[in-house]
């Protein structure tokens, strides 16, 4: 049937009635083809080997054509640029980028305290790595800079590696704040250059698939887990508290103890502050919500209450009169470039790969999202390289990692953005606030920092809603939920990771190890099987036995299928087969005992001595002679009787059947093996389906295999599976055509003709 005809004829279905729809859907369904094993599939397709080709040999072809597209691929906004609507687009993204500036300023002052350092690298931060990747980056839509998560994570490196322990001095025991922030700084951009070197070099190898081993139930629950980690990290900002710095595992339940410790030495003006802000916060964010059909952008509720409570704190002397402490003084202009410092990156390296993964692993979800939302394509290896050079740049002028943030994201989007113009828009206004107006916000309590970073948590904390959701539809998944959630918690950021990554692979390992293995019945008058523990109307097939796993079958579960075909033919092949070697191994020794016993008799005869007398005549010889001839006449008759008799009964032997040994015979005569779910083959996988055809032939079960996909049999070709006892015609292109060969040659060898068959 062709393409235009079976178009026409939906269009025409589209336009009967019900009824007569119905009735075309009930008519029968007809194919008419011979029945096909393996090789004949081959003839009649003319299969050929795939030709492979080596993508490393167009590594280094050298060519204008090729300069150029590498170009384009590495530095995406020369092929954007040129072409960009100013029309269209550029009052969105201008707008997009104040609104999204807005946001950034009090984040970035915000996450700077959460990564342990003075807030105006928070500034810095939002700046140099943004104007990166606004020529460098492939998606339009999300807003990188500083993050929550990400600056926990920097948090917990410096916290562990510079605690303030480390800087006490005087008599009175007191922290010597410049140099502890010294340090951080310092710890913080070379972490910044670590994560960027590992961000590009996995981008340059193409190794943008990584993030394919962090799921969306793991990812979930590591970032509902770091939400958590961030809350009780600003618990000493909002009770106004001086805690001791805790690292490692359980680091998390020491902080919590030791806040419920000492929560009598609260500051009341800190608290009050705090609270204040956030219930400001949450009102203003609740009217912009209400509002936002009627807004052309969102009420900057983080930057009013920044302002408000600048301006309050700077009139009333919160400092001075109630012990409120404030962000301090913050340095104008932009700091010079600096080498980070060599002798930190063996202490740095195994958090610098945590993060790089983290951060890519963010970014690359939230600009999928947008991506398929708007309709274009985002490069992952592309993107590692954007945000490797975002970090690496923004390592060399004292910023901290970064990623992207989902609600900046979500605002770009919203308030009209289409390109990383408004990013780029973002970045300048940034710029214009470190360069003048910085030194404005040197009386913002840090409490209103700490209140806005809880509540702009309530989208992360709101992923505990996952866990009702999850054991509906998937448990597993809750599983990876859970003991990623877990993990973080107890044991930190970057082991809660590692622990959540092999947990989920070794789960897949285990769920391939325990798969689904069904008996296969015929639905009635179709073509189709199904298990028929699920299909009640379908009906396995009198003597022919199918079987077929949900996964795959290799070296972890390879005993386990064989196992559980044994089990669901309801027959006891081992037991069978053992008792049938018992009886063979008897008779054998039968045959043995029965040579013996001929070689004796024959030595015997051969040995015997005819007496004779000297003295008798001619008549007596030949009578004597004639009774030795009859003597030895009848030993020959009687050897060559028992090495006949020998023979047969090891013929018979060799040739027994289980009726004719009284054993139990299955009670169907073929086996087919749905090979279907089969995505690969290793050596196991190949002894073992050499094992079920021998040990099912010897209980006298013919075995045949159907479904294999072009790949498979490849593999199995590679690994010499096919010999003279198992050949392709033991393979067919369907189940239906391995049932009803099966059927038409129930003792037959594959080698027989096949006829042509209506399915």
């Amino acid at each position: 049937m062709g393409l235009s005809e079976a178009s026409g004829r939906r269009d025409t279905q589209a336009l009967l009635p019900v009824t007569q729809t119905m009735e075309l859907r009930n008519r029968d369904y007809h194919v008419e083809r011979p029945l096909m094993n393996q090789q004949q599939l081959e003839e009649l397709g003319h299969r050929t080997l795939a030709t492979r080709t080596y993508q490393w040999r167009t590594w280094f072809q050298c060519s204008r054509a090729r300069a150029r597209a590498l170009l384009f691929q590495y530095l995406p906004v020369l092929s954007w640029l040129p072409r960009y609507p100013l029309r269209d687009w550029l009052l969105g993204d201008l707008l997009a980028g104040l609104s999204v500036a807005i946001m950034q300023l009090p984040q970035g002052l915000a996450y700077a305290l959460l990564a342990g350092l003075p807030p105006v690298f928070g500034l810095y931060s939002s700046f140099y790595p943004v104007f990166v990747y606004f020529l460098f980056g492939t998606s339009r839509h999300i807003s990188v800079g500083t993050f929550a998560v990400m600056s926990v994570m920097v948090g917990s490196v410096t916290e562990s590696l510079a605690p303030d322990e480390n800087f006490l001095q005087g008599v009175n025991a007191t922290v010597d704040e410049v140099t502890r922030d010294h340090v951080r700084v310092q710890l913080a951009s070379t972490l910044s250059v670590l994560v960027g070197l590992f961000q590009v070099g996995l981008g340059l190898v193409r190794f943008g698939f990584v993030v394919t081993y962090l799921s969306e139930p793991l990812v979930r629950g590591y970032t509902t887990a770091a939400s958590v980690q961030v809350f009780v990290s600003q618990l000493k900002y909002v009770f106004g508290l001086q805690l001791n710095s805790h690292s490692g595992p359980l680091s998390l339940i020491y902080t919590v103890l030791e806040v419920c410790s000492l929560l009598p030495r609260s500051v009341v003006g800190t608290v009050v502050t705090a609270l204040v802000s956030g219930v400001v916060l949450v009102l203003l964010k609740l009217l912009s919500d209400k509002l936002h059909r009627y807004l052309p952008m969102p009420i900057p509720g983080e930057l009013l209450t920044l302002i408000g409570a600048t301006g309050i704190s700077y009139g009333v002397g919160l400092k001075s009169r109630f012990g409120v402490d404030v962000v301090g003084d913050i340095p104008a202009g932009l700091l010079p470039p600096a080498a980070p410092s060599p002798q930190l990156f063996a202490s740095l390296v195994g958090y610098a790969f945590t993060i790089a993964v983290v951060g890519f692993a963010i970014a690359i979800s939230l600009g999928k999202i947008f991506a398929l939302r708007h309709g274009y394509r985002v490069d992952s290896n592309q993107e590692l390289v954007a945000l490797g050079l975002s970090n690496l740049i923004g390592g060399i002028f004292q910023c901290f990692p970064v990623s992207c943030s989902m609600s900046r994201s979500l605002v770009q989007e919203g308030s009209g953005g289409n390109t990383q113009v408004a990013g780029a828009v973002s970045s300048l206004f940034i710029l214009i606030i470190i360069v003048k107006l910085g030194e404005l916000f040197r009386d913002l309590p840090k409490a209103v920092l700490a209140a806005a970073i809880i509540v702009n948590l309530k989208g992360m904390l709101k992923q505990f809603t996952d866990i009702p959701s999850l054991w509906k539809s998937n448990q597993m998944d809750l599983l990876i939920w859970l003991v990623t959630f877990v993990a973080t918690i107890l044991l930190n950021l970057d082991i809660g990771l590692a622990i959540a990554i092999v947990f989920s692979l070794l789960l897949v390992v285990f769920r391939t190890q325990l798969p689904r293995y069904s008996v296969l019945g015929q639905v009635p008058d179709t073509d189709i099987y199904q298990d028929v523990a699920e299909y009640s109307e379908a009906r396995e097939v009198p003597g022919v036995k199918v079987f077929r796993s949900s996964a795959t079958m290799y070296f972890a579960n390879a005993e386990l299928y064989s196992d559980a075909l044994k089990k669901r033919c309801g027959v006891d092949v081992d037991h069978l087969i053992s008792k049938k070697k018992k009886w063979l191994r008897k008779q054998e020794q039968k045959l043995k005992r029965m040579q013996k016993t001929l070689q004796k008799q024959t030595a015997s005869s051969e040995g015997t001595s005819v007496s004779v007398q000297v003295n008798t005549n001619i008549t007596d010889v030949e009578s004597n002679n004639v009774d030795d001839s009859m003597a030895r006449a009848s030993a020959g008759n009687e050897l060559e009787d028992t090495t006949v008799s020998g023979q047969e009964d090891a013929k018979a032997a060799n040739g027994s059947t289980l009726k004719a040994l009284g054993l139990p015979q299955p009670h169907f005569h073929s086996l087919v093996l749905d090979l279907g779910a089969l995505s690969f083959v290793d050596t196991v996988c190949i002894k073992s389906l050499k094992n079920i055809f021998r040990d099912f032939r010897e209980i006298e079960v013919e075995v045949y295999m159907a479904a294999c996909h072009a790949p498979v049999v490849s593999q199995l070709e590679a690994g010499h599976f096919f010999d003279a006892s198992i050949t392709k015609r033991h393979l067919f292109a369907s189940v239906h055509d391995a049932v009803l060969f099966a059927l038409q040659h129930p003792r037959s060898s594959p080698a027989s003709p096949v006829s042509t068959t209506k399915l």
